[in-house]
């Protein structure tokens, strides 16, 4: 034992005269990577906070992200945009970090707007005059502006469904008819399409709101192969929908 003392007394002296340099402890920390912003492409905003429910959020993202791998089409940029960059919380519990803080950064133009769903849209998301005056602001350039389930009840807040038709979560058709008594609702739809607004059922059924937009946007066949490769049975003609013109 005598013999390995003075090995590990050597050892600890190099170890205490040579303390981790700062490049290797920042490999551990959580770094903000933005997400890269590809010319000639839609940008697709999705709309997040803590309580955010994953199949409204992923549902779409994933739809929209695999445009990238279609050819001959005008793909889309997707990135999250949060009133924060610190880590938000999904209502299943997965922890996001925003790409986006759309009260403090400069943010890419955004063509599409996405709200998912969020635990609070009935009542204290409803009161964040902040995000609603987001919501307003984009709206006034965005070339769609979509909702998923309760997502809705954000775009009613902001005003921006006036005159138009639209729909959210089945079983909260009547508050979201009683909270808006002025609003158009149709409630035996998965989703409808009025103007530049779609808004859906959410859910699962986000999937096909989602591709909807891409077979609008691309046409049929695009859309087939988004859904054959999600494996997803899409069709529009067998999905409950409408489309105002």
């Amino acid at each position: 034992m005598n013999k390995i003392y003075p090995v590990l007394l050597v050892i600890g002296f190099f170890f205490s005269c040579h303390p981790t340099k700062e490049k290797d402890r920042k490999t551990t920390d959580t770094e903000r990577i933005p997400p890269k912003i590809s010319q000639n492409r839609y940008n697709v905003a999705f709309l997040i906070m803590n309580g955010t429910f994953n199949t409204e959020l992923t549902a779409p993202f994933d739809i929209f992200q695999h445009t990238k791998f279609r050819k001959n089409i005008k793909a889309m940029n997707t990135f999250t945009i949060a009133n924060t960059l610190e880590p938000v919380t999904t209502f299943e519990g997965i922890r996001l970090l925003p790409d986006f803080d759309y009260t403090k950064d400069e943010l890419p133009p955004i063509d599409i707007l996405v709200v998912p769903s969020a635990e609070r849209h009935l009542d204290t998301d409803l009161r964040d005059t902040v995000m609603l005056n987001f919501v307003q602001k984009i709206d006034s350039s965005a070339l769609f502006m979509t909702s998923h389930c309760d997502g809705a009840f954000v775009l009613a807040k902001a005003g921006v469904l006036k005159g138009k038709t639209s729909t959210t979560f089945p079983s909260d058709i009547e508050a979201y008819k009683e909270m808006f008594p002025h609003l158009k609702v149709a409630d035996s739809v998965l989703f409808v399409h009025d103007g530049k607004y779609i808004t859906s059922a959410g859910g699962a059924k986000s999937f096909e709101a989602a591709l909807y937009l891409c077979q609008h946007l691309y046409g049929k066949e695009v859309a087939d192969a988004l859904a054959k490769g999600l494996v997803i049975d899409w069709n529009l003609e067998k999905t409950p929908h409408l489309i105002i013109d």
